[in-house]
């Protein structure tokens, strides 16, 4: 499929989804969200795909946040129909494929919480990363208040969100916002080195972990547990576990098919 305002790029195992509105600064307005989440779908479909890096052209910004021309006109229903910013990104978050946000450069607002919903956040050393919404007298209302609390502890997510303060790559990476920091040279290598890790486990272990994660971090520890747990028994009798555990034994590569 073509989209006007991204790129969608494969690379064996690994899917690159690249927003691509460099002119201004890889901003999301409606149809770039409509691109996103209609590829989100083919890819998360696609048994090829094992893990989908989301990225912004050019060197300057990741992704600069909502177009302000189209936030301008919205209304209170808007904010409450279907196809929002905030149904998008809890789509990434619940994708069972893993997803990385590769960070080049500003991500601010909506971009900001586009990399908050991705499991991983690997960002270059020029990285600008915050949630200056009250500047426009709003809130970071597509996940940015409740991601970055979870991410970062309530105390230092009310300071950003707060003061609308942009933090730089080596903060973000100190409060856990984001994981790696690296020269924009080393940005791709570094997030593939990351995908490789990731693609070679059992990929029904990594949807289930994340599920476990995602949905046990929700809910207070014993149903947590009990979600964990689950998740374990349905590993126990797949295919891929009584490989995995062979290979171990054999000394040898494991061929995960996924069942």
């Amino acid at each position: 499929m073509s989209y006007e305002n991204i790129l969608v790029e494969r690379k064996t195992n690994l899917a690159y989804v690249t927003i691509n509105r460099p002119d201004v600064r890889n901003a999301l307005n409606k149809q770039t969200l409509e691109e996103i989440s209609s590829t989100v779908t083919e890819l998360e479909n696609d048994n090829a795909v094992k893990c989908i890096v989301f990225t912004g052209a050019g060197e300057k910004s990741f992704a600069a946040g909502a177009d302000i021309n189209q936030l301008k006109e919205r209304t209170m229903h808007d904010a409450l129909q279907s196809g929002s910013m905030s149904q998008v990104y809890d789509q990434i978050e619940a994708c069972k494929k893993p997803t990385i946000a590769m960070i080049n450069g500003f991500a601010l607002g909506g971009g900001c919480e586009l990399a908050m919903a991705c499991d991983i956040r690997v960002a270059s050393t020029n990285a600008k990363l915050g949630l200056p919404e009250l500047n426009l007298a709003i809130i970071p209302a597509a996940g940015g208040t409740q991601r970055l609390a979870r991410l970062v502890g309530k105390g230092k997510a009310l300071e950003m969100i707060l003061t609308g303060k942009i933090i730089e790559a080596d903060e973000a990476r100190s409060i856990g916002l984001v994981s790696e920091v690296v020269s924009s040279d080393e940005l791709v290598a570094k997030t593939e080195e990351i995908a490789e890790k990731i693609i070679s486990k059992g990929p029904l272990a990594v949807m289930l972990a994340k599920l476990a994660v995602h949905h046990g971090t929700e809910t207070d520890m014993k149903t947590g547990l009990i979600i964990e747990k689950l998740s374990q028994a349905i590993l126990f009798e797949s295919e891929d576990k009584l490989e995995g555990t062979s290979a171990f034994l054999e000394k040898r590569k494991a061929d995960f098919k996924g069942r």
